[in-house]
């Protein structure tokens, strides 16, 4: 699965300045002071989890008086690098941060060198991303009930982008048409920003795209936003109410978490957890991540735990209905 896009300056910008904050607000704790740690990001530099990655790399360090090692393990949709911290010894050194493909993962590719459920051990969610529904200025809808209404009258003659098969911007189409009992052309591209121009210039006609990417567009008028993807408004695009009020039960957002090994002691899942959640509590992390309309979240590994659970029930259960493959 692709990592989906994200402005890499817009979250690194000023970063800098708020990791340059005393860490005093932070538990110390005999572990992990002393030893070098590493976090696995599956997926390139400069992607949405890399940047994120490293930022609570840089944070946790800091509160822990240690050094975090960012090692990027990309590969077959993040599969590589989450095998990797699946097989690595559970003593709290290697961590994991991985996003949507570890509920999806397991039902797009014909087999998985490691269970997502039980050879990883969930620790806490980092940010929520939601999508944002953009159309083509072409296209004669106004609304999500207008684009239903048209979708439904015009069956296969709409053509929505993704960023790949099986990322959530393409789930995110099949959902819609799910429940809402339409047929579209799904046009994937290696990424966003050529489904975006190809949007704007009239070659597609719409895209659940991740909201960093289309707001900018949404709000210059180069494209016409018509839904946010998650159920509730998202705080840094108020403006656009949720597609679920529209059609009941569409709820979809790119996520962040953080996982260890299964068996890591207890004591240190519950150290980063506490002190995971503490670095996104900081005002300085929150403003640069409300920037990108990323919602800090922090979560228990409890609250994780389900909340994979019911994402791989969702994914799961719509991946084997439309028979979605990546090859």
């Amino acid at each position: 699965m692709t990592d989906f896009e994200i402005d890499r300056r817009a979250l690194l910008g000023g970063l800098g300045a708020s990791l340059a904050l005393p860490a005093s607000g932070f538990a110390q704790a005999p572990w992990p002071q002393g030893r070098t740690l590493k976090l696995v990001v599956p997926f390139p530099p400069a992607g949405a989890t890399d940047i994120l990655g490293r930022l609570m790399a840089e944070k946790l360090g800091q509160a822990w008086g240690t050094n975090i090692v960012v090692e990027n393990r990309p590969g077959a949709g993040g599969n590589i690098g989450t095998d990797a911290v699946a097989k690595a010894e559970p003593t709290g050194d290697t961590l994991l941060i991985v996003s949507v493909g570890m509920a999806t993962n397991q039902y797009l590719y014909a087999k998985l060198n490691y269970d997502p459920a039980k050879d990883l051990t969930p620790i806490t969610m980092v940010a929520l991303v939601p999508n944002l529904l953009v159309v083509s200025n072409q296209l004669p809808v106004k609304s999500v009930a207008e684009l239903v209404a048209y979708a439904k009258a015009n069956p296969g003659k709409l053509s929505y982008g993704s960023s790949g098969v099986g990322t959530s911007v393409h789930l995110s189409g099949e959902l819609f048409q799910k429940l809402t009992g339409t047929k579209m052309v799904h046009v994937p591209y290696r990424g966003t920003a050529q489904a975006t121009q190809d949007l704007i210039g009239g070659r597609i006609d719409l895209i659940f795209d991740n909201i960093t990417q289309a707001l900018p567009h949404a709000r210059a008028g180069s494209v016409r936003g018509l839904g946010i993807t998650t159920a509730k408004r998202s705080p840094s695009a108020p403006e656009f109410a949720p597609i679920n009020d529209t059609v009941p039960g569409f709820d979809v957002s790119s996520w962040f978490a953080l996982f260890a090994p299964a068996k890591t002691p207890q004591a240190v899942i519950d150290k980063v957890q506490a002190d995971a959640k503490a670095a996104l509590a900081d005002p300085a992390i929150r403003t640069r991540m409300d920037a990108l309309a990323a919602e800090p979240v922090g979560n228990s590994p409890a609250e994780l735990g389900a909340f994979l659970q019911a994402e791989m029930k969702k994914w799961g259960d719509l991946i084997r209905e439309v028979g979605v493959k990546v090859e």
